[in-house]
């Protein structure tokens, strides 16, 4: 047996929880720079500089991110002088923004803090980055040693982020329980991998509980128990599972869901969808290739009550799309992340099968609302 190390993430949460940065940001040094999002940097910034104030930690600048998590604008980023000169880097916004600061610590040597300003993934407590092309398909996974050193997840601004991006957050964090519950399959189920497989039966639950409410209070911009539940969902638990399900050596943190959105973006045919918008019909193709009936009608269900993908249509795609699609999907690292031999045709059949499920609850939904 070889020696190997596991990291996880630490986070603060709370309308307040910036008041923290000081105290754990400070031990690693007195500069910080921000790399993020124009918008998201716009949010943050009163909260974070009140934070610092007269802590010794100072903000010396804001850098905008370059708006994809590319190789290009991680090189810019690197060569930026008030990046290089400073002790530490704050990586605040969406996942972009923090997968290419983590990135751009990763080259550089530098601590990295992150700092969520919407619950769309979990971006923010793991140590992969997804990178790609500048035309906005994906390239690749950047593994990282580490995740984050720490997360600030305040929770009153992402109360205030716009509520599409935290109901794509709740579909993209649906599907971390099939999925490594279905790549974990028949595994050798080593300490690591069998914690992060059990921490994942932990992710579904909360959703099914509270995102509907949570959505509500995001549209209402009030931060309340439900949202807080839900945005430690999206962001924190299923960063856990990610820590533990993947390695340079390993991957088993997601499954034929994200295979059908990867397929769907190296198609071109992702139009103007969320990513987490996307994996959530791409879950319910999962559970009709796994042929899961029961679980395939809850999740279409509980996606059809958020307003969530529940058929092609509802991504403006059709059946003359999937040639291209399942063209694509061999290509993808999640294409192997089952526990048998995948086939376009088995794909195919799953895809067609959850729309076919889809149409059908929609058509009642209607007569329900006429009745």
């Amino acid at each position: 047996m070889k020696s190997y190390d596991v990291f996880l993430p630490c986070y603060s949460v709370g309308p307040d929880c910036y008041r923290a940065v000081p105290r754990i940001a400070r031990r690693f040094g007195t500069k910080a720079v921000v790399i993020g999002g124009k918008t998201a940097m716009a949010k943050a910034r009163g909260a974070l500089l009140d934070a610092v104030e007269g802590s010794g930690l100072s903000v010396t600048d804001f850098v905008w991110y370059g708006g994809n998590s590319t190789y290009e604008n991680v090189e810019a980023l690197t060569e930026n002088p008030a990046v290089r000169g400073a002790d530490i880097i704050f990586g605040v916004g969406g996942g972009r923004a923090v997968d290419t600061s983590k990135v751009v610590c990763d080259r550089l040597g530098k601590p990295l803090f992150a700092f969520p300003t919407i619950a769309s993934n979990c971006a923010s407590c793991t140590a992969i980055a997804v990178i790609y092309h500048q035309d906005g398909t994906l390239q690749e996974y950047y593994t990282l040693k580490t995740p984050p050193d720490h997360t600030f997840i305040h929770t009153g601004i992402i109360a205030q982020a716009p509520e599409t991006l935290f109901w794509a957050g709740i579909g993209d964090a649906l599907s971390k329980e099939p999925e490594v519950l279905l790549a974990t399959r028949g595994a050798e189920m080593f300490h690591t991998l069998l914690v992060g497989a059990q921490l994942s039966r932990a992710c579904g639950a909360p959703l099914f509980e509270y995102g509907l409410q949570a959505l509500r209070d995001c549209r209402a911009g009030k931060v309340s128990f439900a949202l807080e539940q839900v945005v430690l969902d999206i962001i924190v638990s299923t960063g856990l599972v990610s820590n533990l399900t993947s390695s340079s050596e390993y991957y088993y943190n997601s499954s034929l869901a994200h295979c059908f959105y990867n397929s769907v973006s190296l198609a071109g045919k992702a139009g103007a969808h969320l990513h987490g918008e996307i994996v959530s019909f791409g879950i319910l193709c999962l559970l009709a290739c796994d042929n899961r009936p029961e679980e395939l009608e809850k999740y279409a269900e509980f996606n059809l009550s958020l307003g969530l993908p529940v058929c092609l249509g509802d991504l403006d795609l059709s059946a003359e799309d999937l040639p291209a699609i399942l063209e694509k999907a061999p290509s993808v690292t999640e294409w192997k992340c089952v526990p048998y031999p995948m086939t376009r045709e088995r794909f195919k059949n799953g895809i067609l099968r959850a729309d076919a499920l889809g149409q059908k609850l929609k058509v009642q939904a209607k007569a329900r609302l006429i009745l």
